[in-house]
């Protein structure tokens, strides 16, 4: 298998574990699937998730940083939810529990990732201002999972649903995707009416 999946902090896994175990965290939580479950629910595939940051200056490389911890809630071997915990000052805490297309089109990129031969660290990375959601995966497969950016040769996937114009499960290089994030991105200039001379 090419993806070598980095290991979660462990607080953040137990925060997460802790809170799928808890009537009341799961209860107040909007996710239908997770009430409902029968089985045994287990928490699988922990990937970082980074944020792209939309304020670098223009021609600088881009920047991310790290935003959580995100877990896959499987019941039964499918995937019904996900789970997420998010860094503070005092280290991991539960964040939130959620479903929705994400849940599914991330494991489908992850399968889809298994079948490539070149070897990668799968992590999330997220276009807040596009409302994108790519799995990236980063060529250097020992490199800390919470730092780092893109390289060019590293693959975006962007998941489903992804924004009009870009395909959803192909893989595209960060080096070409970049462009037209950067254009999609860039907020377009203001222009000042012609005033009318007498």
């Amino acid at each position: 298998m090419p993806l070598h999946i980095p290991p979660a902090p462990a607080p953040a896994l137990r925060s997460v574990r802790t809170a799928l175990g808890s009537p009341t965290a799961v209860r107040e939580t909007r996710t239908p699937s997770l009430k409902a479950a029968q089985g045994a629910l287990s928490c699988e595939l922990p990937l970082p998730v980074h944020v792209l940051e939309q304020h670098a200056p223009a021609g600088a490389t881009p920047r991310t940083r790290l935003t959580g911890w995100r877990f896959l809630i499987k019941e039964d071997e499918r995937a019904i939810a996900a789970g997420e915990a998010r860094p503070t000052a005092d280290g991991w805490t539960f964040s939130h529990f959620f479903e929705g297309p994400y849940v599914l089109s991330t494991e489908l990129a992850l399968r889809q990732a298994e079948s490539l031969s070149t070897p990668y660290q799968p992590r999330l990375l997220t276009v807040p201002g596009l409302y994108m959601l790519t799995l990236w995966l980063h060529g250097d497969v020992t490199a800390d999972a919470e730092s780092g950016l893109p390289a060019p040769g590293d693959l975006l996937v962007p998941l489903a649903p992804a924004p009009p114009g870009i395909a959803a499960h192909r893989p595209h290089r960060f080096a070409d995707l970049l462009p037209v994030l950067t254009l999609r991105l860039t907020p377009a200039p203001l222009t000042t009416p012609m005033l009318k001379t007498a």
